[in-house]
């Protein structure tokens, strides 16, 4: 098992919505043998610059400890997904995560 963070940006959208889009990878994760040990949700932020033609995203960070299998099929799975407007897989060291 190995530690990874997981930061994506969620396209602006309704907050029930938003919170599917995060329970979705969340189940992703726990369905390959993941746990999130910590979910952090940064909140709706204006972007540096615009992403498919987005000026606003929401920001959530996972701290996970998986196997890197789990990790490919996460990244597979937001490369497809229309709401995730970026995404970025960090594998991360022991210490860092213990916060």
């Amino acid at each position: 098992m190995r530690n990874y963070e997981i930061i994506f940006i969620i396209r602006s959208m309704e907050e029930e919505a938003t919170n599917a889009v995060i329970e979705k990878f969340s189940n992703l994760i726990a369905a390959n043998g993941g746990k999130i040990t910590k979910e952090d949700r940064w909140g709706k932020r204006r972007l540096a610059y615009e992403i498919k033609k987005e000026a606003e995203g929401f920001y959530v960070l996972f701290y996970v400890t998986c196997e890197p299998a789990c990790v490919a099929e996460c990244d597979r799975v937001m490369k497809i997904t229309d709401e995730i407007l970026k995404h970025m897989i960090v594998r991360s060291d022991e210490k860092e995560v213990q916060a």
